[in-house]
């Protein structure tokens, strides 16, 4: 039995076509609506399955093709994370024969097609029955994760547990000349994973804030991505709370979704206690450089539309560490400081925990002081 599958983002595509392979099935992809169309004559498929948005040709618009040229028995299935009811019913109308909305499991989309064209002779059954969903996602998401001799405290079992449970996410791990065995580690890691996770090897320690550029620089070059965003390599923001980030931003007018780690009811949020009282310090004196009233800009975790990153992190950074603060000043300074207001939400975290071993310093809090007067003064 004969697959075609059509979506533009590599990230799901292959991951479909896996899935779809193990199976049994016979599948061809193509990450556009003309070369899927230009597939569907020669390969004939049983069944098509493809993606609604989609530069150029629209997944509605390989629909009303392959309808209008008179084949109206080969079965279509959407699957996509467009939620339009309007769409939706545009697509019944045409012809499809079922929507499938992202974030979708792996094995519920195996179970539709079964359903509908019936399991290959060849049908592997412990495919069919696996454990454990793999997820979909509504979009495609690029990660950054900078990292400065983490030998011991990078956690590469959750890493890759996360990369394979959700498909849609690419990890993207810096190197920022690390002098132990972090790149070891890091490649160790990506074996396995070359579709999902990446190493991007910087020869000398930049410190954070240029890791993160060149991780943000590297990754807005992939197209498939819709969102770009940032995460600390000890975890100390857990994997839950920053799938919340990236939900919040999908599903608002928001450009910016950053993590808070404010402390309150119902939330584990845990610091030593001089970090806390130095950190309330800086904010404060933040808040009043930026003119407006985020509670936490130092949180390591935020994600971001694709152009906002791109023109965000075009130039570098005056300073190793306030990059955060940088950004949220060049918003102010591109947008207005009430339109970036809007353009900023900044989110509460449920679970933060402080993570032995940081590379910042209480004396580095103290330079601190005098970088944000750097700040001030040279985005005034």
């Amino acid at each position: 039995m004969k697959i075609l599958a059509i979506d533009d983002q590599q990230l799901i595509l292959l991951s479909v076509e896996k899935k779809l392979r193990e199976i049994g099935y016979e599948v061809k992809t193509a990450d556009s609506g003309q070369k899927g169309i230009a597939l569907y004559d020669d390969f004939a498929p049983d069944l098509v399955l493809v993606d609604i948005n989609m530069p150029g040709m629209t997944g509605l618009e390989v629909v009303k093709h392959i309808r209008s040229n008179g084949n109206k028995q080969t079965p279509i299935l959407v699957m996509s994370g467009n939620t339009n009811e309007d769409i939706i019913m545009d697509g019944f109308r045409m012809g499809i024969d079922d929507y499938m909305k992202k974030p979708i499991s792996l094995d519920e989309m195996a179970a539709r097609i079964k359903r509908k064209i019936g399991a290959p002779e060849n049908v592997n059954p412990s495919v069919m029955e696996s454990v454990g969903a793999r997820m979909l996602q509504k979009n495609c998401v690029g990660v950054v994760i900078p990292c400065y001799n983490e030998e011991d405290r990078l956690s590469g079992e959750d890493f890759k547990r996360f990369a394979h449970e959700n498909l849609g996410y690419h990890l993207c791990f810096v190197n920022d000349g690390s002098t132990d065995k972090t790149l070891e580690v890091l490649e160790e890691l990506r074996k396995g994973n070359p579709d999902n996770i990446s190493v991007y090897d910087c020869e000398k320690n930049g410190g954070k804030a240029e890791a993160v550029r060149q991780g943000m620089l590297h990754l807005v070059k992939d197209e498939q991505l819709d969102y770009i965003g940032f995460l600390d390599a000890d975890l100390s923001t857990d994997f839950r709370d920053f799938d919340d980030l990236v939900k919040t931003i999908e599903t608002s007018d928001f450009k910016i979704v950053s993590g808070s780690r404010i402390a309150r009811m119902g939330a584990n949020i845990t610091k030593e206690s001089a970090r806390r009282i130095i950190s309330l310090t800086i904010n404060k004196i933040i808040q009043t450089i930026l003119g407006m009233p985020f509670k936490d800009t130092q949180c390591g975790a935020k994600i971001m539309d694709r152009e906002i990153a791109t023109l965000m992190f075009k130039d570098k950074f005056i300073t190793k560490w306030l990059f955060d603060v940088e950004v949220f000043m060049r918003m102010r300074n591109h947008y207005g400081k009430e339109e970036a207001k809007r353009m900023i939400c900044e989110q509460p975290l449920k679970r933060w925990i402080h993570a032995d071993g940081s590379k910042l310093s209480m004396k580095d809090s103290v330079k601190i002081v005098g970088q944000l007067a750097q700040i001030a003064y040279s985005y005034k």
